[in-house]
């Protein structure tokens, strides 16, 4: 396969905050007020970006989801809203938009159990964006007593479909912060068959409390996975971008003993990283960013 990326693939895909512009501000200033977790797709007339609002704990948390349309890619406009309480969620959090070969919409959404520290990842489905509705909905990641699931990366490839996302040990509510990223592949993206972990932390490294796989590209045989990453609990909502490659889905091997991207302030986060091929050799990025007064943004570049 001849992708056209340059040699220095996929660490030409990393952001550079430099370069990129505000798609979408967070909703309030200071910590706590985040706009991110985005996930894109490529249509006919337009990007469609689905992204989680969040405020402060105790004020609401990730209350919504919006799913937003673009023509140019950075300015958007809101084609429709879920509520945490739609979801009967705490909290919602990264969700994934998808657009199956039929021409449907998927809407998979990482939801908090009221009450714990429990995540799971619902589904909604409609034939466009605007038309979603939390009525209509499917728990296909429900974790279990053990483990909280959320933050799903799917992709359809090769007539199978693909999943990362990322899992929290649910035993000690004190180590719950920590994550590894599971692979699992379905038939339909709804009933899926797990193979193992992908990704986890290593010891000693600024990855070593957890790994989220955020985004996954291919190229000439080797996948690249993009993936937060963060050293202590203390990192927790501040997670750095890393990389991670391998020629097996489920066997993805990290990069380099240092961060590959961060926020240029207090706080350092750079998370969520989704990358959106254009379909002429570029790309789209978008990803969560701390700001100097410790709220998080969403922004966009191109590669």
């Amino acid at each position: 396969m001849n992708t056209g990326e340059s040699p220095s693939w996929p660490t030409s895909l990393l952001p550079r905050p430099d370069e990129s512009a505000v798609a979408i501000p967070p909703p309030g200033r200071g910590p706590g007020y985040w706009a991110g977790a985005p996930s894109a797709v490529l249509a006919e007339d337009g990007i469609y970006l689905a992204y989680r609002l969040r405020k402060p704990l105790g004020n609401g948390r990730g209350y919504a989801v919006a799913v937003a349309r673009s023509a140019d890619g950075v300015r958007f406009e809101t084609v429709t809203t879920i509520k945490r309480e739609w979801m009967q969620a705490e909290s919602l959090e990264r969700p994934c938009l998808v657009r199956t070969a039929a021409g449907r919409w998927r809407l998979y959404l990482s939801c908090a159990t009221p009450g714990t520290k429990h995540w799971r990842v619902e589904l909604l489905e409609a034939g466009d964006p605007a038309g979603f509705n939390a009525r209509e909905r499917l728990v296909v990641l429900p974790g279990d007593a053990k483990t909280g699931v959320k933050d799903p990366v799917i992709r359809h490839r090769d007539g199978r479909w693909h999943l990362w996302t990322s899992c929290h040990p649910l035993a000690d509510p004190s180590e719950a912060d920590q994550m590894i990223t599971e692979y699992a592949t379905s038939d339909d993206g709804l009933d899926w068959i797990w193979h193992g972990t992908a990704l986890s932390g290593r010891s000693g490294l600024w990855d070593a409390r957890g790994t989220r796989v955020s985004a996954v590209c291919y190229a000439d045989g080797v996948i690249a996975a993009f993936y937060d990453g963060r050293a202590s609990a203390v990192e927790n909502y501040e997670e750095r971008t890393g990389i991670a490659t391998g020629t097996e889905p489920a066997a993805l091997t990290a990069i380099g003993t240092t961060a590959a991207a961060e926020s240029p302030y207090a706080g350092r986060g750079l998370r969520y990283l989704e990358v959106l091929p254009l379909g002429d050799g570029r790309h789209r990025l978008y990803y969560e960013m701390t700001r100097p007064d410790g709220s998080h943004e969403l922004r966009t570049e191109v590669r």
